[in-house]
C-alpha cells in the first residue's frame, strides 16, 4: 500500500483513498465518502459477503457510499481449481440461475439497486482493472467471470 500510496501522492490523485481493515468495521470517518466503489476479485470471506451474499458486509460496503455511488463486483471461479475454498466457504457455482436473484434481493436490503449481473471476457477485466493479480486469475482456462453492477440507493435502510 505504501508503493500504490505513493505514486498516488506523485501522480496527485487527492481523490484517492487506501485503507486496510475488515469492511466489517471500517472507520466512521469513512461514511458516505465513496462516488464509487470496486471489489475486484474477491478472496476468502469477502468472495462469499458478495457472492452469498452476507448482509452484515453488503451493510458496511454501503455505509461507505453516497446516494447513488456505483458499486462494480467482479467474482472469478474456477470449479475446478477452487473447488476445495468453494466448499469451504459455501458458495455454489457462479453459473446459478438463482444468482441475480438472490443479489438483487440481499442487496437491495442494504440500500443497493442491483443493475446488471452478466459475464464479463478476460480482456474486458484487464483492461478496466490493470493488475498482474487480474491477468494472472482473468487468464486462467475455465474460470467463469461475472461483474455485478448496482447503484446506492438515496437512503440507506
Amino acid at each position: 500500500m505504501r508503493e500504490f500510496s505513493a505514486r498516488a501522492l506523485h501522480q496527485r490523485l487527492d481523490n484517492l483513498l487506501y485503507v486496510r481493515a475488515a469492511v466489517e468495521d471500517l472507520p466512521a470517518s469513512l461514511a458516505g465518502v465513496a462516488d464509487r466503489v470496486s471489489v475486484v476479485l474477491p478472496w476468502g470471506s469477502l468472495l462469499a459477503a458478495v457472492a452469498q451474499p452476507s448482509v452484515g458486509v453488503l451493510r458496511g460496503i454501503r455505509r461507505l457510499c453516497r446516494p447513488d455511488a456505483a458499486l462494480a463486483v467482479v467474482l472469478g471461479l474456477d470449479p475446478v481449481r477452487d473447488q476445495a475454498e468453494l466448499r469451504r466457504l459455501g458458495l455454489g457455482s457462479l453459473a446459478d440461475d438463482s444468482l441475480a436473484s438472490r443479489l438483487a434481493e440481499a442487496y437491495a436490503h442494504v440500500g443497493f439497486s442491483l443493475g446488471s449481473v452478466r459475464p464479463l471476457a478476460p480482456d474486458e477485466l484487464m483492461k478496466k482493472w490493470p493488475s498482474t493479480w487480474v491477468r494472472r486469475l482473468s487468464h486462467a482456462p475455465g474460470r467463469r467471470l461475472l461483474q455485478v453492477h448496482a447503484m446506492a440507493v438515496v437512503a440507506a435502510p
